[in-house]
């Protein structure tokens, strides 16, 4: 990079910390946890609003891989999250009625707890919906993944996001409570994705998936972005640009080998189409608090009207991890 535009990127960086600051009196605190947290502790990260049915086991699977302690921005939930949340010792919440798209579709508000709570910490960021994987997760948690990304002196981890679906109808099968999504939504696109480099920011960019080819068949490149840095090694000097896709300083999305090698990854399989989805997606469309005018939201709620089966002939089913590296979507790099 030239001078200039290391100046640029500093000035841009600068800017959404301060941005994060203005964003901060948004917050009022519910449950204010924060004390317990130990130097060791990984930390998560989530905003969300009206996600109670998802919460048991969100909770659960982390807290099984070994996340310390949970950070929740609540968006004028009306459901029972809060409920669910209070008392829970390795949980801290902040409640906002403020507007989501106003805040840079939340990420003003991790900004600021990440900056506030998370420096020095690893801190994985993810939606309600999004569980993360990454090589041996089967085997070892995730300290011990970071314990090796400390000692190869890696400060950022990215994982691509992987639609995962059910096999017919999204509304065939309830979703309960404390449920594993994958017991309804195990299919996934094994290929159909299209890759880039953002010359600005310097991180891969990735489309595709069932998204694009039911939703934006006709307009693939207003695909959702699939390409995603959920889990970084967190200084109060760092900031998220667009949701956990692009990061500043730029060398953290590097998170990929130019000289061919293959640096270690995750994945992220996203659990939206469950039963729950029409409804979301129609409340969160009457809202309008989504990227480009909910255009995203928009496209479902067309699409849905013909109850999409977003199965087709080439969906894999989905078994673990090892299957996703054999698939070229992550890899375990050298952490043997």
């Amino acid at each position: 990079m030239s001078l200039w535009d290391s100046y640029r990127m500093r000035v841009r960086r600068r800017y959404r910390l301060l941005r994060a600051a203005r964003k901060s009196f948004e917050l009022k605190p519910f449950q204010d946890h924060t004390g317990a947290i130990r130097k060791t502790d990984v930390l998560l990260i989530c905003t969300m609003r009206n996600e109670g049915v998802r919460l048991p086991y969100f909770l659960s699977y982390y807290r099984g891989l070994g996340v310390g302690h949970f950070l929740f921005v609540d968006n004028d939930s009306s459901d029972d999250t809060l409920d669910q949340l209070a008392g829970q010792p390795d949980v801290s919440v902040w409640t906002t009625t403020a507007s989501y798209r106003r805040s840079t579709f939340g990420v003003d508000w991790v900004n600021w707890l990440a900056r506030k709570h998370a420096h020095d910490h690893w801190t994985l960021v993810v939606d309600p919906d999004e569980f993360f994987i990454y090589p041996f997760c089967d085997t070892r948690p995730i300290p011990a993944l970071v314990d090796w990304l400390d000692n190869s002196s890696i400060r950022s981890f990215s994982a691509m996001l992987i639609d995962v679906y059910p096999k017919g109808r999204i509304d065939a099968q309830p979703y309960l409570p404390g449920q594993n999504p994958l017991e309804i939504a195990s299919w996934f696109d094994s290929g159909n994705y299209t890759i880039k480099r953002n010359k600005t920011y310097g991180n891969l960019w990735i489309q595709g998936g069932p998204r694009a080819r039911m939703f934006f068949a006709e307009a693939p490149e207003q695909a959702p972005a699939l390409n995603k840095i959920p889990l970084v090694k967190w200084h109060r000097k760092y900031a998220f640009v667009s949701s956990t896709h692009t990061l500043l300083p730029r060398g953290l999305n590097q998170v990929y080998d130019d000289s061919g090698g293959e640096k270690a990854s995750g994945a992220l399989l996203h659990a939206k189409f469950l039963d729950t989805f029409t409804a979301k997606a129609s409340e969160e469309l009457e809202r309008g608090q989504h990227y480009a005018n909910s255009m995203e939201y928009r496209a479902y709620a067309e699409r849905l009207k013909d109850n999409p089966d977003l199965w087709c002939k080439w969906s894999e089913k989905y078994i673990n991890w090892r299957q996703l590296e054999i698939l070229g979507l992550m890899s375990k790099g050298n952490w043997a």
